[in-house]
């Protein structure tokens, strides 16, 4: 269905001008809010009703009367529109009597791109590919939250049933060696399949030996330790339990264990610019595992919330990096506002920390502008 709406946009407006929109609305495809996922929809009803307080509490102030809060308000009230919920149920927009031009909106909104379908001046068909760009980028969160797990449950069902059900014997190294080649980790980035199957291993492992609990985490003889068999063989039932209940960042934040990462050799590695190539950089535990989850929260990719829509009373955009301790990289910060201009059609800035100092990066349609 959405494969034949942009068909048909295509046919009226230009494969060309279509096509770009969407080049550049791919690019913003990550600035949802990944909370919502977890919403009932009591929680998300509370949630709604809090939003609706704020608006207005906010409203009890006076609106200005210059030209440029009319103007801003005429352009809220010209894109009202509606966007469909997780539910399929249509949210109304608020009225524009409800909206404090002066702080809006209310609250910090992380889901940028449900923002522009309301509130940018765009032409309905462009409204109408946003939401489903939206859509579909909701819809592959899940997997997105679980690509470990994914990808390692299908390769250890994949080798298991290769190697033990379907091949015969002089099929097995070929099997091994195309195996091999999916299995290989990279200095530079984690390989899910790798990390996915060799922790559901390890875990079925534990849980047939008895390797957790109270009793084997207070055990300091090593060689006990090393030697721990209970033969409880509750393994295979322990992943299956895992496979439904956790994510990436609860199955990482569980069940990664020193030991594991002695045995899979995990290490944190920095290019040397000095040598030319990529070195270790920590072999300690914790430090592994906080990178880990790192890379894992928001996929890896900065917290941005639209934190005014009336920057400086001039109805520019001005986004929000909720910092975490790592800087944005500048030249993707400066791709992701430059096409959100092209989208909300005013100058865009984003507040951010480099280091440790607050800096707010411009952008005006011709130029960049850097202010700390």
């Amino acid at each position: 269905n959405h494969g034949t709406k942009v068909r048909r946009y295509m046919e009226i407006h230009g494969q060309d001008k279509v096509e770009s929109f969407i080049d550049r609305v791919l690019s913003i495809e990550n600035l949802l809010d990944i909370n919502q996922l977890f919403e009932t929809p009591e929680r998300k009803r509370q949630r709604e009703e809090l939003e609706r307080q704020a608006r207005l509490e906010s409203h009890k102030g006076e609106y200005l009367n210059d030209d440029r809060s009319e103007s801003l308000k005429s352009f809220i009230r010209s894109k009202q529109r509606e966007i469909r919920d997780a539910d399929d149920q249509q949210v109304p927009i608020p009225e524009e009597d409800d909206i404090d031009l002066q702080n809006f909106p209310a609250t910090p909104v992380r889901d940028v791109m449900g923002f522009l379908i309301l509130h940018a001046p765009l032409e309905e068909w462009q409204a109408d590919v946003l939401g489903i760009l939206r859509e579909e980028a909701y819809y592959f969160l899940p997997q997105r939250i679980t690509k470990i797990m994914n990808e390692g449950w299908a390769s250890y069902w994949h080798s298991t049933i290769m190697t033990q059900k379907a091949l015969d014997s002089n099929e097995v190294l070929d099997f091994a060696d195309h195996h091999a080649g999916v299995m290989a980790m990279s200095k530079q980035q984690i390989n899910p399949y790798k990390v996915g199957i060799e922790l559901l291993r390890d875990i079925e492992y534990r849980w047939d030996t008895g390797r957790f609990g109270k009793e084997y985490n207070e055990c300091k003889d090593m060689n006990a330790r090393a030697n721990w068999d209970m033969n409880l063989g509750l393994g295979r039932e322990k992943i299956f339990e895992v496979r439904k209940t956790h994510n990436d960042i609860s199955f990482i934040d569980e069940f990664l264990t020193p030991e594991f990462c002695q045995r899979q050799q995990i290490f944190t590695y920095k290019y040397n610019q000095r040598t030319k190539r990529f070195e270790v950089d920590q072999r300690d535990f914790e430090a592994i595992k906080m990178k880990l989850l790192t890379q894992l929260t928001n996929f890896g990719t900065p917290v941005i919330e639209v934190d005014n829509a009336n920057y400086e009373n001039r109805g520019e955009l001005l986004l929000g990096h909720r910092h975490d301790g790592v800087d944005l990289d500048g030249q993707f910060a400066q791709a992701t506002i430059k096409n959100l201009y092209y989208i909300w059609k005013r100058p865009v800035h984003l507040r951010t920390l480099y280091e440790d100092k607050e800096t707010i990066i411009s952008f005006d349609g011709k130029k960049f502008e850097t202010k700390s």
